[in-house]
């Protein structure tokens, strides 16, 4: 059971506050920014009004998701800091003597309460409405990237997992006393997950019973991770192994196995919008939905700036529609055919010439006209001439029957696209697509977006929502100091 507002704390001691809490702490800073009242509107469907015992209220349960999304800590850890630190206690409206949450009252608000809520659109929105109440955004460009997070469980199955992290105790403990080595457990041989989960509890045992060991920050920290993971196997063995995640690519020869977040943020370094994928999906097909997300909260958009993924014939129509400058350079498979340079077009026959300078004896057109994808034009070459060319190599493949060679065929969009790209214009306002990979940095960095907390989209989603709403919170609050 819920009240539908927030109780007004009558502790006689809530002037220590004033003392120990600075006007200039980015907690207490937060607190005067924001009024959070919308979080119990959003969720006091997911309660009962008027039966059952009373809960904790649903916006100092909120703030604790925030505080370990600011601060990047584990759930057990979160709670210790909650008992002293009055930072903490007075950014959830707790009296310096009240007593702190059970850790395990952390899942139950997530999994419960948060579900079907649309977290990560109502929390940007918040932000971004703020920020335009105190006149911050004042450009009409939004900036657009993905930024991939590694599954928590990356591929590796229980057993795996459960190993890396009891290891990386062992190391954090052996480093202030090598002596522990006789006192941990015999390491299981077996391919048994509860067999490792039992290896894993006699090592946290061990080292709860070394108080001058188990509470050193280095040791602790990790024990806690270990603990958690613990109890998130022993309970949920299906997050193990993460159904959700994807195997993604950075690059041709790098990849991820998690989660990508499609962002959008605005030339003030706000977050306008974002939309959590499986970390195979493409960027360029969320730039739409980027724009539409941007709007909703009150954005103006004449301009967007992405890198090539995002400057597809689809893209084009759409942003040419809605009149959007984008700013994306075309893949260089649109501008060059995609091809080697050593194929010459031969511009008075109008037919390609091979390195080895044998002519295309006809081309035909492939494709229908109107796609998002474009037409190609395909040249024919004599084949029997291929069989024996010194050149042959890497270029005919033996026992072929035909030789051919494609390009594309550029849509009046990318015409125009190819030659904007090249204007001063295009290359001054690409110079600010930085700014969004400075952004990612900070989501990964300070705040642990590297790698996802927990498993599934739905997990994945809830981390979005508070990393890039403490983020966002931030951002507003160093440009609304610096106005002062």
């Amino acid at each position: 059971m819920i009240s539908n507002q927030e109780t007004l704390n009558l502790s006689p001691y809530m002037a220590i506050y004033d003392i120990v809490v600075p006007k200039d702490n980015m907690l207490r800073q937060i607190n005067e920014l924001v009024d959070f009242s919308f979080i119990l509107e959003e969720l006091k469907t997911k309660y009962c009004l008027d039966n059952g015992r009373k809960a904790i209220p649903p916006i100092r349960m909120f703030k604790y998701l925030l505080l370990k999304a600011i601060f990047d800590v584990s759930d057990v850890d979160l709670v210790e800091r909650s008992r002293y630190d009055m930072s903490f206690k007075y950014f959830l409206n707790m009296a310096p003597e009240d007593d702190v949450i059970d850790s395990s009252t952390l899942t139950k608000f997530r999994r419960l309460r948060l579900k079907d809520v649309g977290l990560l659109d109502m929390l940007i929105k918040k932000t971004v409405e703020i920020a335009l109440e105190k006149k911050i955004i004042k450009s009409n460009t939004i900036i657009v990237d993905a930024t991939h997070t590694k599954a928590r469980y990356n591929q590796k199955s229980p057993i795996e997992f459960l190993q890396e992290k009891s290891k990386n105790v062992r190391k954090a403990v052996y480093k202030i006393d090598e002596s522990m080595k006789d006192k941990f457990p015999a390491k299981s041989t077996s391919n048994e997950v509860d067999d490792e989960l039992a290896y894993c509890e006699k090592v946290i045992e061990a080292i709860e019973n070394e108080p001058q060991i188990s509470q050193v920050p280095a040791v602790k920290e990790r024990l806690n991770t270990l603990k958690e993971i613990v109890g998130d196997t022993q309970h949920h063995l299906q997050y193990s192994v993460d159904s959700d995640a994807r195997v993604g690519h950075k690059s041709a020869d790098s990849s991820f196995f998690g989660y990508k977040t499609h962002i959008a943020m605005c030339d003030e370094r706000i977050i306008t919008a974002a939309t959590v994928t499986t970390g195979e999906k493409s960027d360029g097909q969320y730039l739409q939905e980027l724009i539409e997300k941007s709007k909703a909260t009150g954005m103006k958009i004449d301009t967007v700036l992405g890198d090539a993924a995002y400057s597809g014939k689809d893209n084009l129509i759409y942003t040419n529609q809605e009149q959007i400058q984008l700013i994306a350079k075309l893949n260089p498979i649109v501008t060059t055919g995609g091809h080697a340079k050593e194929f010459d077009f031969n511009k008075d026959a109008g037919m390609f010439v091979c390195p080895a300078g044998h002519m295309a004896t006809r081309k035909a057109r492939t494709g229908k006209k109107g796609q998002k994808r474009n037409q190609t034009m395909t040249f024919y070459f004599d084949v029997e001439k291929c069989k024996t060319c010194p050149l042959r190599e890497g270029c005919y493949k033996e026992g072929a029957k035909s030789k051919t060679y494609s390009v594309s065929i550029k849509s009046t969009e990318h015409v125009e696209q190819a030659a904007f790209q090249e204007t001063e214009e295009f290359k001054r306002l690409a110079r600010n697509r930085y700014k969004i990979e400075a952004k990612n940095s900070e989501l990964k960095n300070p705040h642990g977006y590297d790698q996802a907390q927990s498993a599934g989209l739905f997990g994945m989603g809830i981390q979005a929502a508070t990393t890039i709403f403490a983020v966002n919170l931030k951002r507003i609050i160093k440009l609304v100091n610096e106005k002062e």
